[in-house]
């Protein structure tokens, strides 16, 4: 298979250079002082990876199913379920993850299912609705654990593991089966 060409380079107060693949972008992260050159060096540097990643997203685009994509009217139902169901499992949870939290936001993300500020604000995906009920058990527990740990270290895992013991096997049906539902938006 043929590897991309092209990359588009964004340019922020980072120090360092790095690839990124992104939907089938080849995303270049640079430091604003950065030149072409250097960019382009890293590139070539980075072939082989970029090759393999490029393979990879291609026979995943190939092997993922067409799915049919929400209307705006099942969106939206799917957001008003969430914002019933997913409060009450955060309230269920927190107390067993031992934490506190502050608003919760429901929201039709592309990239991700949940997340959690500093603040202690939790945002979650309304298309978790369409997955097992265990696997948003999961992403409640998993952001709640960043009120304890606001990393991904041991710890952090620990904590998620100690009350979601299958948490393992609900991220493995998230790898295997997010792609689609993120693909209904």
């Amino acid at each position: 298979m043929k590897e991309p060409t092209s990359y588009r380079v964004i340019r922020s107060a980072r120090k360092t250079i790095c690839l990124q693949w992104k939907e089938g972008e080849l995303l270049v992260r640079a430091p604003m002082a950065a030149s072409e050159a250097r960019i382009r060096a890293v590139v070539e540097q980075h072939a082989g990876w970029i090759e393999k990643q490029w393979e990879r997203f291609e026979r995943a685009r190939k092997n993922q199913p067409s799915v049919e994509k929400l209307t705006q009217e099942e969106l939206h139902a799917l957001a008003e379920q969430a914002r019933k169901t997913i409060p009450a499992r955060v309230a269920h949870y927190a107390p067993l993850v031992g934490v506190t939290y502050g608003r919760i936001t429901i929201r039709s993300q592309r990239t991700r299912w949940g997340s959690c500020s500093a603040a202690g604000n939790l945002n979650f995906n309304c298309l978790l609705m369409l997955a097992p009920p265990e696997v948003l058990d999961s992403v409640v527990v998993h952001e709640l654990c960043h009120r304890l740990q606001p990393n991904h270290s041991k710890r952090f895992y620990a904590e998620v593991l100690r009350v979601c013991p299958a948490y393992r096997s609900c991220q493995t049906w998230l790898r295997q089966n997010g792609a689609a539902l993120l693909g209904r938006l």
